[in-house]
C-alpha cells in the first residue's frame, strides 16, 4: 500500500519517466518515426497525467511542504522551483492543444507549437525530478512521517 510519505517519490519516478519518454520521442520523430514519436509522446502526456494526480492528492494530503535548505543552495532552489511552477501552469494547455493538433493531423500546427512545448514539458519533468532531490537532501519530507 502506497502511504503520503512514498507520493514524493513515486512523483520523481513519474517525473524522471516522462523525461525519459519526451527525450525518445524527440529522437524518434528526428528520426522521422511517426508511429514511434506518437506512441511514445502518448505515454509521455499518461505519465505526466499520473503525475498530476498524484501531486495533486499528495498536496490536498499534506499541503505545502517547506524547504528546509539553507545557505547558498536556498535561493537556487527557490528560483528553480518559481520557475518550474510557473512553467507547468503556462505548459499545461500548451500540450493539451499540441497533442490536439497531432490528433487532428494539423501537422504543420502541431510541429510549430510543438517547438516550444516540448522544451517547456522537458524542463519541467526535469526540475520536477531536481526538486524533489534538492528537498530528499535538505530532509524537508522527514516532516511528512508525522502524517503516517
Amino acid at each position: 500500500m502506497i502511504s503520503i510519505t512514498d507520493l514524493p517519490q513515486l512523483n520523481a519516478v513519474l517525473n524522471f519517466t516522462a523525461t525519459l519518454l519526451l527525450f525518445t520521442g524527440y529522437i524518434f520523430i528526428k528520426k522521422r518515426n511517426r508511429e514511434a514519436h506518437i506512441k511514445t509522446m502518448w505515454a509521455a502526456f499518461l505519465v505526466s497525467c499520473l503525475f498530476l494526480i498524484s501531486y495533486l492528492i499528495f498536496h490536498f494530503q499534506a499541503g505545502s511542504v517547506g524547504y528546509d535548505g539553507t545557505g547558498w543552495i536556498r535561493p537556487v532552489y527557490f528560483a528553480i522551483l518559481i520557475s518550474h511552477i510557473i512553467l507547468a501552469i503556462v505548459n499545461l494547455p500548451m500540450i493539451l492543444v499540441t497533442m490536439y493538433r497531432g490528433v487532428v493531423k494539423d501537422y504543420e500546427g502541431h510541429k510549430k507549437l510543438a517547438r516550444w512545448t516540448w522544451p517547456v514539458w522537458m524542463y519541467v519533468s526535469v526540475t520536477g525530478v531536481l526538486i524533489y532531490i534538492m528537498m530528499e537532501l535538505s530532509g524537508s519530507y522527514d516532516k511528512l512521517y508525522y502524517l503516517n
